[in-house]
């Protein structure tokens, strides 16, 4: 069976109550690992989320979307608008997003952080390969986009993805903006966009 990169039904999972950074312990008073953790990731994490990147979409694309270098630029100019899932300190799963300043992605946004911008372009979502088909991926796009929400400033989250992901990403709450100018190779997307509806909003309702 293909590994499964970015496809499962990203739906609201609304048990979800954790903050971002905040540790489920699973022993209370036991200097162990966090059984569970969401938290924005650092350039130390860089290797992990290229080996999770590089065998899910190597073997389905032929290309990753960001390369070792890439990462590492992106985790050390905007970490704030990365998160990754760690389960007993291993990464499960992750985002990786940078600043964007145009109504629409052009081609440099793929390389490209602009910084204080009102767009967070997410570049990828990844899971890990022995923690797919578990919903991991629709829990760990809920819990940024819920996040990105308290961040000042930010109005809007775009992406791009091949057309068989639109109904998947819609179901998150993500609107179709039509066909989007970025390539890869002979790859054509299609423009997505996520309203975050201010920081008055996220405070109102996501406990900022």
């Amino acid at each position: 069976m293909a590994p499964q990169v970015i496809s499962s039904p990203f739906l609201k999972p609304l048990f979800l109550k954790t903050p971002l950074s905040v540790a489920s312990p699973r022993h209370q008073g036991r200097h162990t690992l966090p059984a569970s953790e969401f938290r924005n990731l650092t350039p130390q994490d860089a290797i992990s989320v290229f080996e999770i990147e590089r065998e899910a979409f190597i073997s389905v694309s032929g290309e990753c979307p960001l390369t070792l270098d890439e990462v590492l630029s992106f985790l050390g100019q905007c970490p704030e608008l990365s998160m990754g899932w760690f389960e007993e300190g291993q990464l499960v799963a992750f985002i990786i997003g940078s600043g964007w300043d145009k109504e629409k992605l052009e081609q440099e946004a793929m390389r490209k952080h602009v910084p204080d911008s009102p767009t967070v372009h997410i570049h990828v979502l990844s899971v890990h390969r022995q923690c797919r088909q578990q919903g991991k991926g629709s829990i760990v796009l809920w819990r940024y986009l819920q996040y990105l929400r308290c961040l000042p400033g930010l109005r809007r989250a775009l992406l791009v993805c091949e057309e068989f992901l639109v109904p998947l990403y819609q179901k998150a709450g993500f609107k179709a903006k039509g066909p989007s100018a970025v390539t890869v190779g002979a790859l054509t997307f299609t423009e997505m966009e996520y309203q975050l509806g201010g920081l008055a909003y996220a405070r109102r309702n996501s406990g900022c």
